[in-house]
C-alpha cells in the first residue's frame, strides 16, 4: 500500500506504518457506538450542590492554595474561521443574512470597532466593512479567536488572551504565582507573544503577582491520514499523503506534559467581563474544593490497599456514592484497586438551554462498570439518540483535572483514552473529496477512563463567543 517514499512521510512525522495502517482500519470498519445507559441528570449523575457544600469546598481549596502547583490549560489552536464564516460567505458569495444585517446595525457596539474605525474612509459600502473586520484591516480571519478584541472596559479593550491571564489570578494562583498554558498553531504564537509582551505586565502589577505563561503546539505524531471515499489513502496533486490535526483529543498528550497538582481546563472562548466574573470565579474554586475532597479520600483508600488493609467493600461505596461509578457484582480486588488509582476530573454542568454539542451521561464500558462520560451526538446509535433529548445538562467545557498519584508520581494520561471512540468525517482537499479521522475528543473519549464528577454550575460561567454575533449578547457588552 505505502511506497518508501511514504513510508519516509510517514515516519518524519513521528507516526509509524502501524498507526497509519490502524487509521485506515478505522475508516474501514468504523467506530463502535458508546454503550449509553442513560443520561446523567440532578441527583443521579449530576450533583447539585447547597450553600453550604458550596462553601466548604471554596474553604478547602483556598486552604490548599498557597501549597498547590496550578496550571491554567487553555486550547487556543486555530484560526477563528468559523466565527467569522458568516462574513466570508458575504464577502467572498455575495450571501447577505440577517446575521449580517445584525452585525452592521450594530457595529458601534463591538468592542473592536475602535480598532475598525482607522480603517473604514467615508461612503465606504457595507461589504468593504465586512472585508476590512476578515481579510483587510483587522484581518481577523486569519487570526485565532485569542487575540481578537472581546470586550471595552473604560481603561481600553481586552482580547480573550487577557481575559483569560485576569482569570488565572484570581482563581489559579499561589498569591505570588499564576500559571497558563496555552496551546497554539506555530504560525499564531507570534501574535500570542506580541499581546503579552504588551499586557502581561500591566496585569501582574494590577493583580501583584507573576504570570508564567507557556505554550505548546499540537504535534504531528498525532495527525491523522486522510482517505478517499473509497478508504484509499488520499494523494496530493504531487502524490504525497494527506495528513489531517486529529482534532482537540490530540491534546492529551500536550496536557499530559504539565506537571501540577491541579489543571484548569477551558477554551478560549469562554470568557466574560469582570462585572460578571464573579460566578466564574466563585464555581471553579467550588469544583477545585470537590476534586481535591475526592483525592483525598481516594487517597486514603489506595494507600490503606497498600498496607494490606480490606477496604475492597468502602471503595466499592465510594465509587459508587461520590465518583458515581456503579462496579460490577463480581468485580475483583485488582478491578476495584485500578478503578480507584486513576486521573480524576470534576467538570461543571450547565442546564441545557438549546446550546449544541455534548452532554454528561452513564455509560457502561468493557469490564462492566457504569460511569460518567461527556458524550456527543456522533458518538450515540441511532437507537440510542432518544437519550440525548432527554439530557437535562450540558456540557460547557468547564473541567478541574487531578492529574497526580497518591504517591506523588504523575499519571500517564495517554493511558486512560478509549481509542475507540474517534469519528470520521466527509472534508474536501483541492476540491476533492475526502474521508477524515477524529481522535477520541479530550474531554470526551480522551478522558474516557478517567474518575469523573459532573456538578451543576450557573449558566452565567458559561460565555462562549461561536459567531461574532454573540459578542452582543449581555455577558460581553
Amino acid at each position: 500500500m505505502f511506497t518508501q517514499q511514504d513510508i519516509d512521510q510517514i515516519k518524519a512525522r513521528g507516526l509509524s506504518v502501524e498507526m497509519v495502517e490502524k487509521q485506515i482500519e478505522n475508516f474501514r470498519n468504523g467506530f463502535p457506538a458508546l454503550a449509553v445507559v442513560r443520561a446523567a441528570s440532578g441527583g443521579d449523575g449530576v450533583r447539585q450542590l447547597n450553600d453550604k457544600e458550596q462553601e466548604r469546598a471554596i474553604e478547602l481549596y483556598k486552604e490548599s492554595m498557597a501549597s498547590l502547583r496550578t496550571i491554567k490549560f487553555v486550547p487556543a489552536s486555530g484560526a477563528a474561521t468559523r466565527m467569522f464564516k458568516e462574513l466570508f460567505e458575504y464577502v467572498n458569495d455575495d450571501k447577505r443574512t440577517p446575521g449580517i444585517d445584525k452585525l452592521i446595525v450594530n457595529l458601534e457596539k463591538f468592542a473592536f470597532f475602535a480598532e475598525l474605525a482607522k480603517y473604514l474612509k467615508p461612503q465606504i459600502d457595507d461589504k468593504e466593512v465586512v472585508r476590512n473586520i476578515i481579510v483587510t484591516g483587522l484581518e481577523y480571519g486569519n487570526k485565532p479567536k485569542g487575540v481578537v478584541t472581546f470586550h471595552s472596559y473604560k481603561e481600553g479593550a481586552r482580547k480573550p488572551v487577557e481575559e483569560h491571564l485576569v482569570e488565572a489570578a484570581l482563581y489559579a494562583s499561589n498569591g505570588k504565582t499564576a500559571n497558563i498554558h496555552f496551546t497554539v498553531s506555530p504560525e499564531h504564537k507570534p501574535l500570542f507573544e506580541a499581546l503579552l509582551a504588551e499586557r502581561q505586565h500591566h496585569y501582574e502589577e494590577r493583580f501583584n503577582v507573576k504570570y508564567n505563561v507557556s505554550f505548546s503546539e499540537q504535534s504531528p505524531a498525532t495527525d491523522t491520514i486522510a482517505v478517499n471515499p473509497d478508504n484509499t489513502p488520499f494523494r496530493t496533486d504531487d502524490g504525497k499523503l494527506l495528513f489531517r490535526p486529529a482534532g482537540h483529543g490530540a491534546l492529551i498528550t500536550n496536557l499530559d506534559k504539565l506537571d501540577a497538582d491541579i489543571l484548569f481546563v477551558k477554551n478560549i472562548d469562554n470568557v466574560t467581563t469582570d462585572e460578571r466574573k464573579a460566578d466564574t470565579v466563585t464555581f471553579k474554586m467550588v469544583l477545585a474544593g470537590e476534586l481535591l475532597r475526592l483525592q483525598q479520600r481516594t487517597f486514603e483508600l489506595l494507600r490503606a490497599m497498600e498496607r494490606g488493609e480490606d477496604v475492597d467493600k468502602e471503595a466499592i461505596g465510594f465509587l459508587r456514592d461520590e465518583l458515581c461509578c456503579l462496579m460490577p457484582d463480581d468485580a475483583s480486588h485488582d478491578l476495584i484497586r485500578q478503578t480507584l488509582d486513576r486521573p480524576i476530573r470534576v467538570c461543571g454542568m450547565v442546564k441545557n438551554e438549546g446550546e449544541p454539542g455534548g452532554g454528561p451521561f452513564w455509560v457502561r464500558d468493557d469490564h462492566g462498570r457504569e460511569q460518567l462520560q461527556i458524550a456527543e451526538s456522533s458518538q450515540i446509535a441511532k437507537e440510542d439518540m432518544h437519550l440525548m433529548k432527554e439530557a437535562t445538562h450540558f456540557n460547557p467545557v468547564d473541567l478541574v483535572c487531578g492529574v497526580m498519584r497518591y504517591d506523588g508520581t504523575k499519571y500517564d494520561l495517554t493511558r486512560y483514552t478509549d481509542p475507540k471512540t474517534g469519528f470520521i468525517s466527509s472534508k474536501s482537499a483541492g476540491g476533492r473529496e475526502l474521508r477524515a479521522q477524529e481522535l477520541p475528543g479530550l474531554w470526551n473519549g480522551a478522558m474516557a477512563n478517567w474518575n469523573t464528577l459532573f456538578v451543576e454550575v450557573p449558566i452565567t460561567t458559561f460565555s462562549p463567543v461561536k459567531v461574532v454575533q454573540d459578542l452582543l449578547r449581555p455577558e460581553h457588552q
